[in-house]
Parts: C-alpha cells; structure tokens; sequence
C-alpha cells in the first residue's frame, strides 16, 4: 500500500466531510499537526467535532480552525491561550465538552483498542460526571466514559519510514500516539521520512498498521510560551 503522500491536500483528498469526529494529537502547540490543520482550513470542511487536548492559539494551530468558523464542537482538556476559542464558548457560538486530561488520552486509547467504555474516579461530584453511568467498585464510586472513534486522525511525528513506523521527539509524542490509534483513518505529518528498515524496531514508538497516509513537511515550531531569564 502506498502512504507517502506528495502534500497535505492530497493526504486529505477523499476523507473530508462536513459534521465529522477529527482527533488531533499536540499539546499547546508541541507537535500539532500544523499543516494538516492548515489544510483542512483550506477545504472548508465545516460542522466539525475536534478532539485535542487544547484548540491552539489565535491565529495557530486549531486556532485556524476556530478562526474560520469551521468547529461546531471541542472535546478538550484545556481552553486558555486562545481568546477566540474563549469568546465563542461564552457567546454560545461553540460547543465544548471538558474532559480531564488523562481521561482524554484514555479516552482516545480505550478507542483505538477497541473498548467502548471504562470506569474512572477522576470527575466524581463534579459537573463532568453529570448524566454519566456510574457504579461502584470496592465501596467508592467511578464514572463511567466512552472511549472515542474518530472518523480521522491527524497527527505530528518526527520520523516515518513508508510502511508508517513512526518516531516521536520528546515532549512532541503527548496525545499523539493515542490519537492516532482511535481514527478510522490516520494521516500523519512528519519532518522526515526514511528508508525503510533504518528505523530500530525497538526505537518505533507506533507501528505502521495504525497509520494509512503520510506526508513530509518544513514546520514552524512556535513556542508558546516564551519566558526567559531577567538580565542580572
């Protein structure tokens, strides 16, 4: 099978529709999938459900997204840094269903391993488990979350050989490993694309089976937050 793809466009080509469920791996802006996002932004794709630990900032990242008008709803752990997403939430323009941030990355896991739902204590008395199943184990009470089923994943590696074997850098790996198992279909953009058997076995930190398209690309890797020593 063919993964490489020659651009982001053409990785998306055919997976776009309105009202569907993307997972997209990052955190704040570490290892977002920037050209990916840039794309679909680019195809209008609109009525969209995005799940992601956070929304980017304005004028980056998800932030496009949200800019364009083209995200009817958030799953998401963490809403500061982006005034924008901050003023459609509260206009009632946007749609936002809180998870914690471990019950997200669990959420996406539980999904792409096939489980459709699992108990935890985190959210227990507060508004996140209103309307929730709960039950309890051992005396203390969980409730209960569904793990997610994307209809697309799109994710930000470091290196990928052609059958899809991928390699993280540091902190870049966060949500994107179980993003991009929980997608029906995953496209991934990478700094580097190898041949194929250079990559140690034991060095992959996802294997190809879960990935369906590529793409290399030159990315920007802003920081977010810029904090530096006070002269002396």
């Amino acid at each position: 099978m063919k993964k490489v793809y020659p651009n982001a466009a053409a990785a998306l080509d055919g997976l776009l529709f309105d009202g569907m469920l993307i997972a997209a791996g990052g955190f704040g802006l570490c290892g977002i999938p920037e050209l990916l996002i840039a794309a679909i932004r680019d195809a209008g794709t609109k009525g969209l459900t995005v799940a992601s630990n956070n929304a980017g900032v304005d004028g980056f990242g998800l932030g496009l997204l949200l800019e364009t008008r083209q995200v009817k709803k958030m799953i998401s752990s963490y809403v500061g840094e982006n005034a924008e997403f901050m003023r459609q939430y509260l206009s009632g323009e946007l749609e936002l269903e809180f998870n914690p941030q471990g019950t997200l990355a669990e959420r996406m896991r539980a999904g792409g391993a096939g489980i459709p739902g699992f108990y935890t204590k985190t959210g227990v008395g507060t508004v996140i488990a209103t309307g929730k199943p709960t039950m309890t184990f051992d005396g203390q009470e969980y409730i209960m979350e569904r793990g997610i089923v994307a209809d697309l994943s799109i994710v930000k590696a470091w290196k990928a050989d052609p059958s899809g074997n991928l390699i993280f850098r540091k902190t870049a790996r966060n949500f994107n490993p179980p993003a991009a198992t929980c997608g029906k279909v995953c496209v991934v953009e990478v700094e580097e694309i190898v041949p194929l058997g250079s990559l140690d076995p034991d060095h992959i930190h996802l294997p190809g089976i879960y990935v369906h398209r590529i793409i290399q690309g030159q990315h920007e890797k802003r920081i977010e937050q810029r904090t530096v020593r006070p002269r002396s």
